[in-house]
């Protein structure tokens, strides 16, 4: 089939994923930092004041930060982790033209460049998808609030459909559940019988403040933990939320990551760390979790400690994130949560959607 005829039967699709982003080199550290620290999304004071307080929250936190990547060879291993997610992705929708871009929120590719690049690919239409499975003002919201400015100044003209959310999809839920239960059966043969397994779900953390002014982000962490545990059958495990990457004085969502694994120390109950709201590997899973977390739990005497790898490309996590695009598609333009339905309840000011699909 020609190019053409290809063209004239197969809808073509752009699809942006989003994503966090991070440094490359050791170079761009401070850069991410104050580019992570200027966004009004983080750092919510004032805005005369918020260029002064990014410079100097990054400054402080560049030497800590300038070691952890130093431990992944300083660099960030992200992009090409997410570069890999797209390329699967693309595979997996063969009944449509798609070609996947991406648009890191604090580091290259930002949504600039990537708004100019999915320009001159000409789409029919645009599928703007996170890869922050659990909506938050802070990851999602701050990305489709890049993208809209960064497509206006671009001039791209294409219809855009937007998935918000995908916090109890079905597919993501099953994916999650594959990896979970696999490890728990891993771990659970390496221990005594004797010896208590705690499933540990580990999410980044975030100011309880920016949670009372409407985020929904803890609740919908609260809805995919629960439906994990629904899928696991009738005895699901001895299990705890918890919030890691504090990264301000603010008062943050508790229990923190630190917190359970103390708490599993006075139990003498082994864990298994699941990062719920992580897809693929970075700073807070290959340092924090793997290296941080692991040697507290060592100092405290934690039985043993164990780790859930993330989604990253597995065929499951690719299936769901392809049935997400479909169905984006299908709908049409203007922005969904993954079942079509709003998923937050009333209160929720910051959930983006009102009742269904709005453009």
């Amino acid at each position: 089939m020609t190019e053409d005829a290809a063209r004239g039967t197969l809808r073509r699709v752009a699809v942006v994923l989003f994503n966090l982003g991070g440094p490359d080199r050791p170079e761009a550290i401070g850069p991410f930092l104050r580019n992570l620290f200027s966004d009004p999304a983080i750092l919510r004071v004032p805005f005369f004041v918020r260029p002064l307080l990014a410079r100097l929250i990054a400054s402080r936190r560049l030497a800590p930060a300038t070691a952890n990547y130093a431990l992944l060879g300083g660099r960030s291993p992200l992009l090409e982790l997410t570069e890999a997610q797209a390329v699967a992705l693309a595979a997996a929708l063969p009944d449509l033209e798609t070609r996947c871009f991406i648009a890191m929120r604090y580091w290259h590719p930002c949504s600039d460049e990537t708004a100019r690049a999915v320009k001159a690919w000409s789409p029919d239409e645009v599928v703007l998808l996170p890869l922050y499975p659990q909506f938050s003002t802070t990851t999602t919201g701050s990305s489709l609030d890049a993208w809209r400015k960064a497509a206006c100044d671009a001039g791209l003209v294409a219809n855009v459909s937007a998935v918000c959310c995908y916090p109890d999809d079905p597919g993501f839920i099953a994916a999650t559940l594959a990896g979970v239960r696999e490890a728990y059966a891993a771990a659970r043969g390496q221990l005594d019988p004797a010896i208590p397994l705690r499933v540990l779900f580990s999410a980044h953390g975030l100011p309880e403040a920016i949670v009372r002014a409407g985020d929904p982000y803890q609740w919908q962490i609260e809805r995919t933990v629960a439906a994990v545990l629904a899928g696991w059958g009738a005895a699901p495990p001895d299990h705890a939320i918890c919030y890691q990457s504090r990264a301000t004085p603010q008062k943050w969502l508790e229990p923190s990551t630190e917190y359970e694994i103390e708490r599993a120390a006075r139990d003498r109950s082994a864990v298994l760390v699941v990062p719920i709201a992580f897809v693929s590997e970075h700073s807070e899973t290959l340092v924090e979790l793997d290296i941080e977390y692991r040697d507290l739990a060592v100092k405290l005497g934690v039985p043993q400690y164990f780790r859930v790898p993330t989604q990253q490309a597995g065929a499951g996590f690719i299936a769901a994130l392809a049935g997400l695009v479909r169905r984006a598609v299908t709908q049409g333009p203007g922005m969904c949560a993954a079942g079509a339905e709003r998923v937050c309840p009333a209160g929720f000011g910051g959930c983006p959607l009102r009742v269904g699909c709005v453009g």
